[in-house]
């Protein structure tokens, strides 16, 4: 069969290749040919080489991020970093007119100065002012004239800064406490006294063994005596000095101190008390170092290992007084029961036994995964709480009353797989001025999942009028609150799972308006004035970047003025192209979306096989109209696709966009419905795309990796070569917060480990394997790969190699690195289905 080969050294039969390209190109507008593509008439010859294309973001640049408008609206700034700098350099910061124009790069002496101008920060009630923390000191900015006070200028940092409700007060934390300062910096008072430790008797003197102990050194030793002296005519001093002093609280000597969140009225204090997990941490040596020697790197525990602990307590500033809330489930409470009933069993076993063994080592009571002070409402008078059960099946949403403590459960999601979806804990708040607004006391806004998608609703603060407020097979994906406080600013997948646009909604759901039509993402954010957006948009064949548009609805893509470009000139010439999106059917009737690149696209004839992508993660999303952030395996695919290969990208099940059953679908099996969705690919392309049954490799990272793994060993007849890299190879050994949500515990689920770990059907392997792992990946650690080779070698597998990257973690950065990986699992496709393998 007769085609043009692009390979890793194929840069000299480019150019015969690159006329054949560029006469396939779509048409360009005159507007697109003036800022899309300002420079697609010179004459560049683009390398599609696998070094060319690993060079990154050489070629298409660092996207704009942290975009942020100044409080009087005149101005955007935003850090960026266009092609052709090194991939090693940080984003710069830049600035442009709210009407637009060209983006101004500052200098370090500009941007010092700017930094407070630009920081985030809490707005005064009547929005005039904003108070931030910058270098752990406090500013005041006057956002009509953007003059800037400063409040704070100490070597210890200030932070959480936070308006009072009657705007003449500024709360912040320094330390392990809160304290407040008046506007013009005149006074400083102290609103907790947080205290790690048992807290003393009313004669001063601890309890228990401590409380002995230090009785007793005071009895034998003078000088211990005249210490203790000093301490108490020094804390006498301080007293005199300073008669509203907080009341200590003290926590319990494992418990560090959390988030500290004041009310607006600076009454009450939610205090979060931690305490760190048990569990064996695991180490990863760093072998090339400056110093010459090995060094270890501290990395993270294993799942069903010992978690930490959380609390929420209601700090009353005046009393002192703390009241601890239980929000702990029902379900929790008589899963807690059942290990207290077992454990007295098996106590008692063990006592007639005379075997002195300690029964409570397997006991596992019931916890929380999440929990979190959402924030207060702005009166001060309740809070909102989020909480997520240890083992992932329940999530709760409680107010809780200020003045006394009380909880009323406003919502709760129990799944009997694992609770989760789009913003999942982090699209929640309080209606602003809701008091004020519906009269009917305060009211929370939140997502849940409670229909299969992803949708927000409202409720009261004392349970009643839950209402849903957006509904459809479709997903919420972002939720705010613009400062206009007039309506919801909503990002949804309403069109379609594959594009992602910016929606306005009145409180009570109505006047639901998309804000920018057309394909791709959309990111938008209001200027503070209003009138005005700052947009980040991509397509799927151009990164995304910054424009700027009237904020009114209705608008098109063509309506936004484009600020940045930021893939090079070079990169520009060749024409990318936009992969149709196909759906195909699963074996159980499901139509899985999946990107397609097909040689023809590209100008290539087919050469007969066919690679299969898969993204990681597993909960990603790969196939949409937007920029990839498998950006260089997206251009990898153009050269695969120029080599004669069918080249399939995949939205297996488990990946976001499509709704919670989509998304739990692997629950206790992966490697189940999400590998027999890659099986169903190939029968695809065979079938629609005239593919070699014999001639399909797979290949992808991290959750790909294992996935890769698992078709390779269990789908031998299926994949004939594949590339794992930075691969899952047996879930037992990865991180506890991901694993056990989807497998439950190793030692209560071991049925769903060994179906779900490749390392345990490794016999079934006889293709063509390569195993990439970077030597310093804290995440999937190299242990994961090594135990496998291992097991290979056992076994006398052939066929199979290991390369590895001494200085890259689980995310390579070295275009060096990148080049050498890509480089084998091009040969490895090349030389097993390819046109080199003999198998055609």
């Amino acid at each position: 069969m007769n085609r043009r080969v692009l390979g890793p050294t194929a840069a000299g039969c480019f150019a015969a290749v690159l006329t054949v390209l560029l006469s396939n190109a779509s048409p360009v507008s005159a507007q697109e040919t003036a800022t899309l593509e300002p420079e697609v008439g010179r004459a560049f010859e683009f390398p599609l080489t696998i070094r060319s294309i690993m060079r990154g973001s050489e070629l298409v640049g660092q996207s704009p991020q942290q975009v942020r408008w100044t409080d009087d609206s005149r101005w955007v700034y935003f850090r960026w970093l266009p092609g052709g700098e090194p991939w090693h350099k940080s984003r710069d910061l830049y600035r442009v007119a709210a009407d637009g124009g060209q983006p101004e790069k500052l200098d370090d002496d500009a941007v010092d100065s700017v930094a407070v101008l630009i920081a985030s920060g809490d707005l005064s009630p009547d929005r005039s002012l904003r108070v931030s923390s910058v270098d752990g000191d406090l500013y005041v900015v006057n956002r009509a004239d953007m003059s800037v006070r400063r409040l704070s200028e100490t070597v210890e940092s200030e932070g959480a800064a936070r308006f009072s409700a009657d705007g003449t007060e500024v709360f912040f934390r320094r330390g392990s406490n809160l304290y407040a300062v008046a506007l013009d910096g005149s006074a400083i008072r102290q609103l907790t006294d947080i205290r790690t430790g048992p807290k003393p008797t009313e004669d001063g003197e601890a309890e228990g063994q401590e409380g002995f102990l230090e009785a007793q050194q005071l009895e034998l030793f003078e000088h211990i005596r005249i210490a203790r002296e000093r301490e108490e005519q020094q804390e006498e001093l301080r007293e005199r000095q300073d008669e509203r002093r907080p009341e200590p609280l003290y926590l319990d000597r494992e418990e560090l101190a959390g988030s500290l969140v004041p009310a607006p009225t600076g009454h009450y204090v939610a205090v979060m008390a931690s305490r760190r997990d048990g569990a064996e941490q695991t180490m990863v040596p760093n072998w090339i170092t400056e110093t010459g020697y090995t060094e270890e790197l501290n990395s993270r525990a294993k799942v069903g290992g010992e978690q930490g602990r959380s609390r929420i307590g209601i700090l009353e500033v005046e009393s002192g007084a703390i009241t601890w809330l239980d929000v702990a489930s029902d379900r929790g409470r008589k899963a807690e029961e059942s290990a207290d009933a077992d454990t007295t069993s098996a106590a008692n076993e063990t006592s007639a036994e005379g075997a002195g063994q300690d029964s409570t080592s397997s006991r596992r009571p019931a916890g929380l995964a999440m929990l979190r002070f959402v924030g207060w409402n702005d009166s001060g008078t309740h809070g909102l709480i989020f909480a997520v059960d240890q083992d992932f099946k329940e999530w709760r949403l409680y107010a809780v009353e200020a003045a006394t403590g009380q909880l009323t459960l406003l919502d709760s999601l129990a799944d009997e797989a694992w609770v989760g979806g789009p913003c999942f804990g982090s699209c929640l708040g309080w209606y602003p001025d809701a008091d004020r607004i519906a009269g009917n006391g305060p009211r929370a806004w939140y997502v849940s999942e409670a229909t299969g998608y992803a949708h927000l609703y409202g409720v009261n603060a004392d349970g009643s009028d839950r209402e849903q407020l957006t509904r459809g097979e479709w997903e919420v994906a972002r939720v705010t609150i613009p400062e206009s406080r007039d309506g919801f600013l909503l990002h949804t997948r309403e069109v379609s799972p594959f594009d992602l646009h910016p929606y306005r909604m009145e409180f009570d759901g109505a006047g639901r308006v998309r804000m920018i039509d057309g394909d791709g993402r959309f990111d938008a954010t209001p200027s503070p004035g209003g009138g005005r957006l700052a947009v980040v948009h991509s397509r799927s064949n151009r990164p995304p970047e910054l424009f700027l548009a009237d904020n009114r609805v209705g608008q098109r893509r063509a309506d936004l003025d484009r600020i940045t470009v930021s893939p090079t000139a070079e990169w520009q010439t060749f024409p990318w192209i936009e992969p149709e999106i196909v759906r195909f059917p699963a074996a159980d009737g499901a139509q899985v979306p999946a990107r397609i690149y097909r040689p023809g696209d590209v100008g290539a004839e087919p050469n007969g096989a066919a690679v299969i992508f898969v993204h990681g993660a597993g909960y990603t999303q790969n196939v949409h109209h937007g920029w990839a952030s498998y950006y260089r395996e997206y251009m990898f695919h153009h050269l695969l696709a120029a080599s004669g290969y069918t080249v399939l990208d995949i939205d297996y099940r488990a990946s976001e966009g499509y709704g919670r059953d989509w998304r739990t679908a692997t629950y206790r099996w992966m490697g189940g419905k999400d590998l027999s969705d890659q099986v169903d690919g190939a029968a695809y392309v065979v079938r629609q795309e005239g593919v070699d049954a014999d001639r399909i490799g797979i290949y992808g990272g991290s959750y790909g990796g294992f996935m890769t793994l698992m078709a390779l060993f269990t789908e031998p007849d299926v994949f004939a070569a594949g590339a794992a890299l930075r691969s899952v190879t047996d879930w037992a050994h990865y991180n506890h917060w991901y694993t056990s949500r989807i497998l439950n515990l190793p030692q209560d689920d071991e049925e769903a480990y060994r179906r779900s770990s490749p390392i345990y059907f490794a016999e079934g392997f006889k293709g063509h394997l390569l195993m990439a792992h970077g030597m310093i990946d804290t995440n999937v650690q190299i242990s994961d790969v090594v135990r496998l080779a291992q097991r290979l070698i056992e076994l006398g597998k052939e066929n199979w190699e290991l390369a590895v990257y001494p200085v890259e973690r689980h995310s390579f950065v070295e275009p060096s690195s990148w080049t050498d990986e890509y480089r084998r699992i091009y040969e490895l496709f090349e030389r097993t289905i390819g046109t080199g393998s003999g198998n055609h």
